[in-house]
């Protein structure tokens, strides 16, 4: 009996060895080195996709549900907290060997990355593949220091610190917009040569020299780097100070203002056209205007002096009508804009409506009111120039009223502001016109008169003040009062 449970025991034992071991033996998979398909790695938007090669054995081994993952290490291969850089969908990869595509996180930036590659199940880890420089280029385009002023100068024993533009100069896109980045200044020592002088965001120089500076993408090439900057030492006398203008020379006022800028010193004083424009103290100076602009520069113990000829790109242009034009009613006034602008464009608008109908450099104007036509150019410098003119009705000093009236006030309203009578009394009908005040004093008399009253101030000693009139012609006489409203 005894013999028989150890029999029926070791016969259990058995049958759970067979189903079993052949899992057991298969729970393991042994994943190989990567291989890279790169040498180094200069990542950027516009590309960023890498790949790798690796074996692992037995593939039969990976469960349904299995992912590969690439792991990358530090800037110093240290994998004691790396980064995941891809993960596999579960079961999509059964075959060896395996190639697998990346992407560089963009704060990437150092010479000793590596990577390696784990499976999920079973759980497997290969060794880690062999070093490489890899740099995501987060700014890949040039940029400016200095302002874009190409020299500089500093008084003997002194220096001159030179800095990266934020956001700098027109279009340029600053690198210190970007955290992460690092920097090395160089110091040229030939045409095509230069020399590593430091790291960092700013260079103090006491040395003379031509200077620029780079992002620091290690072996990786890229085309983040500054305009140069040659630096002089200034004993004594007056050292150059350039000047740059930010929309270029000549310039395009339709981008708006350009401002110039001169080198770093201690005070400024900027001239147009040699007379001192008054206020204008500081390194930048901003303008749309053309001239020769000049600057002076305190450097300390020594000074600096430039000038620039700047030209505006903005065409010519000039319209055949003054400020203020006045037609009759029924006539109408020919107004015509002549300009040297690219493919223009004209836009006509009377009281700030647009004309529709108006779009060629001529029109011809029926209506009183306020006009005003802008003329455009559509291609290269696009700019605009903008012309205001009126049009008034004619004044008719004679106009035909029916009664003579009682009531002027000389407000300068262009309503009612001198005394109208008929036409039967005016200038050319032989007749008399007597105006004086309540008191008897005679303030005009005249045979010609001119619908002119009054001319000057009547000094008015209340609010409302009466005159009487006597006219006097070949058939009548009439006579009344004036009242002058205030």
């Amino acid at each position: 009996m005894y013999s028989t449970k150890i029999a029926y025991k070791l016969i259990l034992g058995l049958c759970f060895f067979v189903l079993f071991t052949p899992e057991q033996l298969n729970a393991q998979v042994v994943i190989g080195t990567p291989n890279l398909g790169f040498t180094q790695a200069c990542a950027s938007d516009v590309f960023n996709t890498y790949s790798t090669t690796f074996v692992f054995s037995p593939a039969n081994a990976l469960n349904a549900s299995n992912q590969f993952t690439i792991e990358m290490s530090d800037a110093d291969g240290d994998f004691s907290n790396p980064t995941v850089i891809y993960t596999s969908t579960p079961g999509s990869v059964t075959t060896s060997p395996a190639t697998l595509d990346f992407s560089l996180p963009n704060t990437t930036a150092g010479e000793n990355y590596k990577i390696r590659i784990k499976s999920s199940a079973p759980a497997a880890t290969s060794s880690s593949s062999s070093a490489f420089a890899a740099y995501y280029k987060i700014q890949d385009s040039p940029f400016t220091i200095n302002n874009l002023v190409a020299t500089a100068a500093y008084c003997s024993g002194g220096n001159y610190l030179l800095t990266i533009d934020n956001p700098g100069t027109g279009t340029n896109d600053s690198p210190l917009n970007y955290p992460s980045l690092t920097y090395n200044w160089f110091k040229e020592t030939g045409p095509t040569t230069s020399v590593f002088i430091a790291e960092g965001e700013s260079l103090t120089v006491s040395e003379e020299g031509t200077y620029f500076v780079e992002t620091n993408y290690g072996t990786c090439t890229s085309n983040s780097f500054s305009n140069r900057v040659t630096i002089s030492e200034v004993s004594s006398g007056e050292a150059n100070a350039d000047i740059a203008s930010s929309l270029g020379n000549p310039f395009c006022p339709g981008s708006g203002m350009t401002t110039l800028t001169t080198l770093s010193g201690n005070s400024y004083q900027w001239f147009k056209n040699g007379t001192v424009i008054q206020g204008a103290t500081n390194q930048m100076y901003e303008t749309n205007e053309s001239g020769t602009y000049a600057v002076q520069v305190d450097l300390g113990s020594c000074s600096a002096i430039g000038a620039i000829e700047l030209v505006s790109e903005l065409f010519d242009a000039t319209i055949n009508v003054s400020d203020v034009n006045t037609i009759e009613e029924g006539e109408s006034l020919s107004i015509e804009l002549t300009s040297t602008a690219s493919n223009p464009q004209f836009e006509w608008y009377l009281d700030d409506v647009l004309i529709t109908e108006a779009t060629q450099n001529t029109y011809d104007a029926t209506a009183f009111g306020n006009y005003k036509v802008i003329v455009s150019e559509t291609s290269g410098c696009i700019a605009s120039r903008e012309f205001e003119f009126v049009i008034n009705e004619a004044y008719d000093p004679f106009p035909e009223v029916d009664k003579i009236p009682n009531v002027v006030s000389p407000n300068g309203d262009g309503f009612n502001d001198t005394w109208i009578i008929p036409t039967k009394y005016v200038n050319g009908t032989n007749t008399n016109v007597l105006i004086m005040t309540n008191r008897g004093k005679v303030v005009l008399q005249t045979d010609n008169y001119l619908n002119n009253w009054p001319e000057d101030d009547l000094n008015l000693t209340s609010i409302n003040q009466v005159f009487y009139y006597v006219i006097t012609s070949d058939n009548e006489t009439k006579k009344g009062s004036i009242t002058v409203v205030r």
